[in-house]
């Protein structure tokens, strides 16, 4: 197994052990983030019926619109509010955070203070 297998396989274990204890319903969704190199993606999903709710993300157009890169904090705070305010708009106040396996640490943290300050509790 060669250093890219392994990353990748550590994020699989990682982000498997996480869904182990985060689900969401229609009362307390779950908010999923997903980040790669380049961008950062957000989603508030219902997991008894299958649905995503809404979903941001640093290739959404009003973020396009700022003429920004998408890999950075700023970016994942923006994404963070832009998702989060999409979420009140729909009637969801209160999210469970699934950090899909990556650290709750730079972006990734970033992304949920956003959510936050957009008025989702979690």
């Amino acid at each position: 197994m060669n250093k890219n297998q392994a990353k990748r396989a550590g994020l699989q274990r990682r982000k498997r052990r996480v869904r182990a204890k985060v689900f969401g319903t229609a009362e307390r969704p779950r908010l999923s983030v997903h980040r790669t190199n380049a961008n950062i993606y957000a989603q508030v999903i219902d997991d008894q019926d299958s649905k995503t709710i809404c979903s941001a993300s640093t290739l959404s157009p009003e973020f396009k619109a700022l003429g920004k890169v998408g890999s950075n904090k700023e970016a994942a705070e923006f994404v963070g509010k832009l998702v989060g305010a999409r979420a009140v708009a729909k009637g969801v106040t209160e999210v469970t955070f699934d950090r899909g396996g990556f650290l709750y640490h730079g972006r990734v943290q970033a992304l949920a203070d956003g959510a936050r300050a957009a008025g989702l509790k979690f």
